[in-house]
């Protein structure tokens, strides 16, 4: 696909409804797979298994989620009778990590080299064997990061010279409570930590609960900028 193509087909997927972007997503790609760990990811996995059934689904297992998660993503599991590929970190790349800087680095120098290791590298090993992929993105996750992120792009973080990789943010402009509203309707499975106040969730070390009227990605890292709350796995959102 050529960049001309993806302006055009960003041109007619702009603003448009989610289960557009994801049927013109699976109309388009054969190998394609759904990125899920949240409340967003569950809300397109309901609908893109309405168009297609054998879509393939992947999770990142840092080995630092909360047991709420594993018990989310179980549930998520029996709830659809899928099954989620659950991606891990590389073993001797992460002991030599927690060998030299111990478990709790990341306060210090930042969370980018723990989530490499336990993020990105089994994403970037997973989105190689793939053509594109969805993601649960929303602009109002982040008005420093995602305010420019389009229905559809070239991945260019993950795309390489001998690949290249398609990424569909079908609920881009969909609010968190539209997100909820769905999930309420459709009686959609997720987190039982939204319920203690968590509202963006990740690993264990690095969420905490957010007050009322918090954004929603507050309990995210929250030692750092705001500018600087991506994980890698959207690395093409940070500004230069």
């Amino acid at each position: 696909m050529t960049l001309f193509n993806i302006e055009q087909l960003q041109a007619e997927l702009d603003h448009k409804n989610p289960r557009v972007i994801l049927k013109k997503a699976l109309e388009l790609f054969d190998n394609i797979a759904i990125s899920f760990s949240g409340a967003e990811d569950v809300v397109l996995i309901d609908m893109a298994l309405a168009i297609r059934k054998d879509i393939p689904i992947f999770s990142l297992d840092t080995g630092r989620l909360h047991p709420e998660t594993y018990r989310f993503i179980e549930k998520v599991r029996k709830h659809y009778h899928i099954d989620i590929e659950l991606l891990t970190p590389d073993r001797d790349v992460l002991d030599s990590f927690v060998k030299n800087k111990g478990l709790f680095s990341f306060y210090e120098d930042g969370h980018q080299e723990c989530c490499g290791i336990r993020k990105v590298e089994p994403l970037k090993r997973k989105l190689a064997q793939v053509d594109a992929w969805i993601t649960g993105q929303r602009k109002d996750q982040s008005l420093d990061t995602r305010q420019a992120v389009p229905e559809v792009q070239i991945d260019t973080a993950f795309s390489t010279a001998e690949h290249q990789l398609v990424k569909f943010n079908p609920l881009l402009n969909w609010s968190s409570a539209q997100v909820w509203d769905y999930i309420e309707a459709y009686q959609v499975p997720y987190n039982e930590l939204h319920q203690k106040g968590y509202t963006s969730i990740g690993c264990e070390p690095c969420t905490r609960a957010v007050l009322p009227n918090q954004h929603e990605r507050a309990g995210r890292w929250w030692w750092e900028e705001g500018t600087k709350k991506e994980c890698g796995l959207h690395a093409g959102n940070l500004k230069k």
